[in-house]
């Protein structure tokens, strides 16, 4: 594929790390490619950040014909720039696309557009540990008529964003609420599709717990309402009487990179892993016996996220004391440890870009 390269003229002052937070500041660059039915993918291009201009009429403002992906850059303490299985992200987006009636994208097409554009923007790729540059591509339907139809005009694109560490004092476990009313996704809906509907219909329950000082909710699933689901925007995982136990995916959950990687190294530590329906009066009774040892949630921005309470019909629960878990703590280890470089890869999941 050939990618036209055109230059900033005002390439952007670096942020100091220490000022970094997530998705504040963008790099000088953008990457664009263009879709029309019968033609296919053409036109692809990396151009200066800037705005783009849309049709009042374009899909994807009025039916929501949108779909998007996140994974990360990271500097070794060499100086190597690399991606963290950045062919996972890739194979599930073209899911997503088929989802939604979108246009997919040609898998060695896609690589080579992630790595040409980080390549380019290797200058906002932070040094310091922890630290990333966040890659969001990104695809959405853009024809100019009203009417609800297939997709035959879309655009894909790629922005990054220099990201500072996402947990600047240490990992401090967080409050989860679980939501008993609104509810997520439902099986055979759009709950396994990274797209901003799912994002946009979760927001009245997060702004509900965060005003009684919960940071995340947990979801149930649609149709019982019993059945654990995920945490915010993330997988969920919980240690239960020495196993660890995570939602099945059952079509109404997103199949997270980093849940399928905390699985894999799970097992390799020993323990026994199990994919299986989770009702939530289960989870109390853990709660109330003693048996849940340890919960998190695991997604590309947090790589995991220790839970040390839930708050369920107003009765609250801590987990270890409110503490991170020696489990939780060794995942996020050795996760990290490898997409910094810090641990040898045996998995064959990095990506060197340059």
């Amino acid at each position: 594929m050939e990618i036209k390269i055109t230059k900033t003229d005002s390439p952007k002052k670096l942020i100091a790390e220490n000022e970094l937070g997530f998705g504040q500041f963008f790099s000088d660059h953008m990457f664009i490619m263009d879709y029309e039915a019968g033609k296919g993918w053409g036109n692809a291009r990396i151009v200066p950040f800037g705005n783009i201009s849309l049709h009042p009429a374009s899909t994807v403002l009025h039916y929501g014909s949108e779909i998007f992906e996140g994974l990360k850059a990271y500097r070794t303490e060499s100086g190597e720039i690399r991606l963290f299985r950045p062919m996972e992200n890739i194979r599930r987006m073209n899911d997503s696309a088929d989802r939604m009636c979108l246009p997919k994208i040609n898998e060695e097409d896609f690589l080579q557009a992630l790595t040409t554009f980080v390549e380019l923007e290797k200058d906002f790729v932070p040094y310091s540990f922890g630290t990333s540059l966040y890659l969001r591509p990104y695809m959405f339907g853009n024809d100019e008529t009203l009417g609800v139809h297939t997709v035959k005009r879309a655009t894909f694109m790629i922005i990054a964003s220099p990201s500072g560490s996402y947990y600047k004092e240490g990992i401090n476990p967080v409050k989860i609420m679980i939501e008993s009313e609104d509810v997520r996704a439902v099986k055979g809906g759009t709950g396994a599709v990274k797209c901003g509907g799912n994002y946009a219909a979760s927001n009245r329950a997060g702004e509900k717990a965060s005003k009684v000082g919960y940071s995340q909710v947990l979801w149930l699933d649609g149709v019982h309402r019993k059945y654990i689901e995920e945490v915010g925007a993330m997988n969920v995982m919980f240690k239960i009487n020495g196993e660890i136990v995570t939602p099945m995916l059952t079509g109404s959950i997103l199949p997270g990179i980093t849940r399928k990687s905390c699985i894999e190294v799970l097992k390799d530590m020993g323990y026994k892993v199990s994919e299986r329906l989770l009702s939530v009066d289960e989870l109390v009774e853990a709660l109330e016996n003693g048996k849940l040892e340890e919960a998190w949630g695991c997604g590309t921005a947090a790589v995991v996220s220790p839970i040390g309470r839930f708050c369920y019909e107003g009765k609250e629960y801590d987990v270890n004391g409110g503490k991170i878990g020696a489990v939780t703590q060794a995942l996020y280890d050795t996760l990290t440890g490898i997409q910094w470089g810090k641990k040898d890869d045996k998995y064959g999941w990095i990506y060197k870009v340059c």
